[in-house]
């Protein structure tokens, strides 16, 4: 099987597609398959879309490509569509549409938790199917080997780590972790740590501020830490918290996006920016947490399991899937899927 990634892989902190797109490649790599980042090829059996923006400079084809190659050099190939944005994320406006448009050619959908599939970003009909794929992060790098286990007598030390200094990152959240340090009743009980990129003019005055690590540096400063915090609004899925998690850091998570998917059972939740409660309970049930991590299951290996397995299923039923695709079923949009956008 020959499977196009869209998803140019980089070294180094890039964010949580760029791991995404590392582990994918790397599992099919091992299962015996061949992974290209381009869409030259004659044969390709599978083109996973992973970005509709034409000037992402990460993203080696879009939407458009596909439905080209598809017309013009192989009708036979099988386009799944991963979805793994939307506008709600970082208040923008026009990712849904571009999503919309890029799901046109899409044999099969993938969402990396099930709260997108209720958001404006894609277009279900009667002729594809769609499953729920959650991220994992790499169990190799990512782990609680050791980690610095809170003995209840010292600071709590808190940590987040953000690729993107987007605001809904949770910087409402962390703005305020960050004053409660300068009160005498917290400055002993906590201490916070943010590793990554800020919005513009935001800066830290108590909290500790690393820029973006990635890897095993990234998860050897994770492991210097207790419980992992994450504000984010809107997320779509992220790695963040996974690889807090597997570090071995209980969460405090915001009731918001498709965090309460990969957090439940593993911390606590907390409504808007109000955690103070969460984190008392912490000090209580930190424990409780810590033994339920052992059993986190979102790993990078049972993520790419599930993507490869995907795969070769709709390989196997290719026949029925290019028999039932009607590329030109809606001129307009096939036309609108096709501008750089």
């Amino acid at each position: 099987m020959k499977v196009a990634l869209g998803h140019q892989v980089h070294d180094g902190p890039w964010g949580g597609g760029n791991q995404f797109a590392k582990a994918l490649a790397d599992a099919l790599t091992d299962a015996g398959h061949d992974v290209v980042f381009d869409l030259k090829d004659g044969d390709i059996d599978i083109i996973l879309i992973t970005d509709p923006r034409f000037r992402n400079p990460v993203a080696c084809f879009t939407h458009g490509h596909a439905f080209r190659y598809l017309l013009l050099k192989n009708r036979r190939a099988v386009v799944v569509h991963r979805i793994n944005e939307c506008d709600e994320r970082k208040n923008t406006r026009g990712m849904n549409w571009r999503l919309r448009l890029a799901n046109y050619c899409a044999d099969h959908t993938v969402f990396i938790a099930s709260w997108l599939k209720d958001l404006a970003v894609w277009q279900p009909d009667d002729v594809r199917s769609h499953s729920v794929i959650f991220n994992g992060a790499d169990a190799s790098v990512f782990h609680d080997a050791g980690h610095a286990e809170w003995n209840g007598g010292e600071p709590m030390r808190l940590v987040t780590h953000h690729w993107g200094g987007n605001w809904l990152k949770g910087f409402d959240v962390y703005q305020k972790l960050d004053r409660m340090l300068a009160d005498p009743a917290w400055r002993d009980r906590i201490a916070f740590t943010y590793v990554g990129n800020v919005p513009k003019g935001f800066a830290f005055h108590n909290a500790t501020h690393l820029q973006p690590l990635g890897g095993h540096n990234l998860a050897a400063e994770l492991r210097r830490h207790h419980v992992y915090i994450t504000g984010s609004v809107n997320e779509p899925g992220g790695m963040h918290h996974i690889e807090g998690a597997m570090c071995g850091l209980p969460l405090l998570y915001r009731n918001s996006g498709a965090l309460p998917e990969y957090g439940k059972g593993f911390g606590l939740i907390f409504e808007g920016d109000e955690f103070v409660s969460a984190l008392q309970d912490m000090f209580l049930r930190y424990g409780e947490f810590r033994t339920a991590l052992k059993d986190y299951p979102y790993t990078a290996e049972r993520m790419c399991s599930d993507y490869v397995g995907l795969f070769e299923t709709l390989v196997s039923r290719r026949d029925d899937i290019v028999a039932r695709r009607r590329l030109l079923r809606a001129p307009v949009e096939a036309v609108c899927a096709q501008l750089p956008v």
